[in-house]
C-alpha cells in the first residue's frame, strides 16, 4: 500500500474561527457572505424603525375608536384628536368625513352617506398601503436568502474539492477547512432567512389588525355621520 503524503503543518489552517474561515474562503464565498450579513442586517432595521412606527399608530387608531362611543358628534371627536393626534390618519378619516358633510349641505342623505364611505374606504387603503410599505424586502430575503447561502455553499465545495486535487490527499486535515467554510454560507444563508420570515409574517398578521381596526373607526365614524343625517332639519342646513 503506498504511504499517504504527509502535509506540514505550516500548510494548514491552525485558526477555524468565523473571521479566520471567512478570510482563507474563496472570494465568490466571501461576497456571499458578506451579502447574507447585510441582508440580515436590513432585515433588522426594518424590524426596529417600522416595527416602532408600527406599534405606535396601532394604538393611536385605537385610542381614537375607543373615544368614538361618547363622542356627541364629529366636530367634537374631532376636536379631541386634533389635541392628541395632528397628522394622525384617524384626524384625516374624520376631516373628510366633515368635509364632506360640509360640501353636501342640502343633498339626500344616502348620496351623502355614499360619498363619506367612499372617502373613507379610500383614506383607509392608503394608510394600509402605507403601513405595509417596506415590508416586501422580508419576504425577499425570507425566500432567497437559504438559495443563496446554499450557491457559497456548492462554490465552497467545489473550490475544496479543487485544492484537494492540488494537494493529492484526502486527509481530513486538509478537506475540513475548506468544507467548513462552504458550509458557513448555509448557515449565515439560514441565519438571514429564518428572522425575515418570521418578522414578515409578524407584519402581515400586524398589518391585518390595523386594516380591521381602520375598518371599526370608519363604521364609527359613518355611524355618527348617519346620526346627524337623520336629526330634524339635518337636510336643510
Amino acid at each position: 500500500m503506498g504511504q499517504a503524503i504527509a502535509i506540514p503543518s505550516t500548510l494548514l489552517p491552525q485558526d477555524l474561527s468565523l473571521r479566520a474561515m471567512f478570510l482563507h474562503a474563496d472570494i465568490v464565498v466571501q461576497l456571499v457572505l458578506v451579502g447574507l450579513v447585510l441582508a440580515s442586517v436590513a432585515t433588522w432595521t426594518i424590524l426596529l424603525s417600522k416595527g416602532s412606527r408600527f406599534l405606535l399608530a396601532r394604538r393611536s387608531v385605537q385610542r381614537a375608536l375607543a373615544g368614538a362611543d361618547d363622542a356627541p358628534s364629529l366636530t367634537v371627536w374631532q376636536a379631541r384628536l386634533q389635541q392628541d393626534a395632528a397628522g394622525s390618519v384617524q384626524l384625516a378619516m374624520l376631516t373628510a368625513a366633515a368635509n364632506e358633510l360640509r360640501l353636501s349641505a342640502g343633498c339626500e342623505p344616502a348620496g351623502v352617506k355614499e360619498r363619506v364611505a367612499s372617502r373613507l374606504h379610500r383614506l383607509e387603503a392608503a394608510a394600509g398601503r402605507q403601513m405595509a410599505h417596506g415590508t416586501g424586502p422580508l419576504a425577499t430575503i425570507g425566500a432567497t436568502a437559504p438559495f443563496v447561502g446554499l450557491f457559497g455553499t456548492v462554490w465552497g465545495i467545489m473550490h475544496s474539492f479543487i485544492g484537494i486535487s492540488q494537494a493529492q490527499t484526502t486527509n481530513l486535515a486538509v478537506v475540513a477547512p475548506g468544507i467548513a467554510e462552504a458550509l458557513l454560507a448555509t448557515a449565515t444563508g439560514l441565519v438571514a432567512a429564518i428572522p425575515a420570515v418570521v418578522i414578515y409574517n409578524l407584519f402581515a398578521r400586524g398589518i391585518g389588525s390595523y386594516r380591521a381596526t381602520l375598518a371599526d373607526l370608519s363604521a364609527a365614524i359613518q355611524r355618527l355621520v348617519s346620526r346627524e343625517l337623520d336629526q330634524p332639519g339635518a337636510a336643510a342646513d
